[in-house]
């Protein structure tokens, strides 16, 4: 494809005529002819980055931001991409200026990731200019990129509910908006949905178009892959916008800049940008070829041939050995470029699917992202004209930095630990360990299956592997865990952050599933902590543990301020075995992980009306402390499991052994405490445990009503209820 001037031998010019010289999606751009082939390796077109006009632009020149919202006035008048279409291309540049502008003024008031929305704000208007959404489906991969995208799609005015209860969802969400083709919440879905939706239609005979826009890491998974082979081989009609913002893992790691992005894909894309001329002398070469044929037809394969040879050497047709349509790179903040070469690829009739590479910047247009792409991926609520975050103070520190802070005391004292994590250094606190051991830390990127199994080859080697992936994420590595871990019954230590409800990231990233998928596998210890200090005694477990797999969790959040162990280093922890933390009588609390604490808080609640329960914390889900359950059955009226976990989970693990122990065949009564069978939405951590039913007070009415005080158990509910509500 012609996108920048390219030169070519004159006898070739002399031959064809230039207006032949277009492929299927060449634009008319001016050519320059010369004799000199070897002048086309150092002339680039649109090399030197453009900064967007208006007035926010040369702020950013300068370095700075308004600290007041400025006008919109072309914005104010798009509530839907219908209302864009009658625009001229000048008009869509203002538009991008004042739609990067409202991101920035919205996220700055409720958080949420900015950096990734800012670099495809020129996109995003091309998009929707070009293209007929709802009806052309557009996929968003990963959806964190679509700020933008909802603003222009009917949900400005509800911006500044984004991430929080009943409000906006942080990613892209079908049951929001018809716009949301597809929901986003993880990464790298975007061509295998938008090839169903491809095939879909031409099922059923329709003529609309499917776009997939992937990016921001997200085409470091394998399932991006299987899906482009897949669609060269269907050969339907669908077109991939590959976004390179230079993120192939994502930038979550905070404390020494930005990392570099890894993997060789990193390394192909950097190529492929430098050798726009010769890549560009193959595509015009191509157009020649179908539009003419004959005897020009040897000539323009020659030309083709050259620029194949040069360009594969470096690894510039990766996507046309897959199978699909080559375009690109192309600049993402050019709005001319985007809006002549979407309008170009989606008038040509084409047989197949078509990549579009372009080129953007993460954090463009806003000073403070440009310079600290990591600090401003994901934001709380900030300035906009000193961009400083407003984070909230804090005694304790996070959990993840809590897990970090245990595993470098283990390595320091045990060279064979080593770290992986899937491109989230800064979201699981091993940028922490990679800081302290750059040898022994690896970053896979988007890539949860290769991690788990590429953690079971250093197990085989005698390595101590901890495997550092969110909850939500290690079930996209399911099958590994099973069939190279525990079926092998390898030493990998899983490592399983955000476990349980997550507040603002809402159903996407609330670690539900991870107790229930786990326990059920013959080899797996299965652990949870109840606190930031037992969190130090279970990765030293886990460290310690060296003849089968191992995981524990741990949730969103800080620490409850416990005392730590001297020096951070934990003590092992005997394998399935608990503790009675409250001696008490009638009824029993036994607690799994963080619902411990809010057992401890229910029984505060009751003993207040006279009631002195006891509180166990299980630790183990398996194995399980045998001897506490029988101890807990036989000497209470009233057991109740409390688990911030999915059905399935620790609960149904007691109830199994109580059943055959038992247990159950007396006067025992047990009721289990889960998460409800269904996705709680996103929102604040209060709200989603009080919509989960697993507060304190709701554990309270629970013994309440278990022990025939409904009444009381109610009025307990509504004092509760009218305390929060009046707070």
């Amino acid at each position: 494809m012609a996108l920048c001037t390219s030169s070519f031998p004159a006898n070739f010019n002399q031959a064809v005529g230039g207006n032949l010289l277009r492929s299927p999606y060449s634009l008319p751009l001016q050519f320059s002819w010369s004799t000199d082939l070897q002048n086309q390796t150092k002339h680039k077109f649109h090399q030197v980055k453009k900064r967007a006009s208006g007035v926010c632009a040369s702020l950013a020149e300068r370095g700075d931001y308004p600290p007041e919202r400025p006008p919109t006035p072309l914005l104010d008048t798009i509530n839907y991409p219908i209302h864009m279409k009658n625009l001229s291309v000048k008009e869509l540049k203002q538009l991008a200026d004042e739609l990067r502008s409202d991101v920035i003024f919205q996220v700055s008031k409720t958080g949420g990731h900015l950096g990734s929305s800012l670099g495809v704000v020129e996109l995003t208007v091309a998009l929707h200019y070009v293209f007929n959404a709802p009806q052309d489906k557009i996929l968003w991969d990963v959806g964190h990129q679509t700020y933008p995208h909802k603003i222009l799609t009917g949900r400005r005015s509800r911006m500044g509910t984004m991430r929080q209860t009943n409000g906006l969802a942080g990613f892209t969400k079908r049951a929001e908006s018809e716009y949301d083709a597809f929901g986003a919440g993880h990464s790298s879905t975007s061509i295998s949905a938008g090839l169903g939706m491809a095939v879909g239609r031409d099922l059923k005979g329709k003529m609309n178009h499917v776009v997939a826009v992937i990016g921001d890491g997200s085409m470091t998974a394998g399932q991006a892959y299987e899906a482009m082979n897949n669609a060269g081989y269907l050969d339907s009609d669908m077109i991939v916008i590959l976004n390179d913002n230079k993120q192939v893992s994502l930038p979550t790691a905070t404390l020494d800049g930005p990392i570099p992005p890894v993997g060789a894909l990193s390394s192909a894309l950097s190529r492929l940008q430098s050798n726009r001329p010769l890549r560009e002398l193959r595509e015009v070469a191509k157009g020649v070829t179908k539009q003419i044929g004959g005897p020009m037809h040897e000539i323009a394969a020659k030309v083709d041939e050259y620029a194949r040879g040069m360009i594969s050497g470096s690894g510039s047709t990766l996507f046309e050995e897959l199978g699909l349509y080559y375009i690109g790179p192309v600049d993402g903040h050019n709005m001319d470029d985007l809006v002549a070469i979407l309008k170009e690829v989606k008038s040509t009739k084409t047989t197949g699917p078509v990549l579009i590479h372009v080129v953007t910047e993460k954090g463009r247009g806003y000073p403070h992202a440009e310079k600290a792409p990591d600090k401003y991926h994901g934001v709380t609520k900030f300035d906009p004209a000193t961009g400083k975050q407003f984070k909230a103070r804090s005694t304790t520190q996070s959990y993840t930095t809590y897990f970090a802070e245990a595993l470098i005391a283990e390595a320091e004292v045990d060279k064979d630990i080593v770290a992986i994590h899937a491109a989230m250094g800064g979201g699981t606190g091993l940028n922490l360990f990679q800081r302290r051991f750059p040898d022994r830390c690896f970053d896979v990127g988007i890539a949860e299956q290769h991690a788990v199994t590429f953690a079971a080859g250093l197990a085989c080697e005698g390595l101590k592997p901890f495997c550092a992936i969110y909850s939500s994420f290690l079930q996209r590595a399911y099958d590994q865990v099973v069939h190279d871990v525990d079926l092998q019954k390898l030493p990998v230590r899983f490592a399983m952050d955000r476990a349980g409800l997550v507040g603002a990231d809402g159903p996407t990233h609330c670690g539900a599933f991870d107790v229930t998928y786990m326990a059920c596998l013959p080899n797996m210890v299965v652990m949870a902590p109840a606190d930031e200090s037992e969190l130090f005694h279970m990765v030293a477990t886990a460290a310690a543990i060296d003849d089968r797999p191992s995981c524990f969790r741990y949730p969103r959040g800080n620490g409850f301020g416990v005392s730590l162990p001297f020096g951070n280093k934990g003590i092992p922890l005997e394998i399935g075995k608990g503790r009675i933390l409250v001696e008490g009588e009638r009824v029993a609390l036994l607690g799994y992980g963080s619902a411990v604490q809010s057992c401890l808080a229910s029984a505060a609640l009751l003993e207040a009306h006279g009631l002195r329960l006891t509180v166990a914390d299980a630790r183990f889900c398996k194995p399980l402390d045998h001897a506490l359950i029988r101890n807990l059955a036989k000497s209470h009226h009233v057991l109740i499991t409390v688990e911030e976990g999915s059905i399935g989970g620790f609960g149904s693990h007691v109830a199994q052994f109580m059943a055959l122990d038992g247990l159950l065949d007396g006067n025992l009564k047990w009721r289990p405490m889960v998460l409800p069978d269904r996705y709680i939405d996103h929102g604040s951590p209060a709200d989603q445990l009080a919509e989960a039913g697993l507060t304190s007070a709701h554990i309270a009415a629970t013994v309440l009503n278990i022990l025939g005080k409904a009444r009381e158990a109610l009025e307990f509910m509504s004092q509760r209820f009218s305390r929060v509500t009046s707070s």
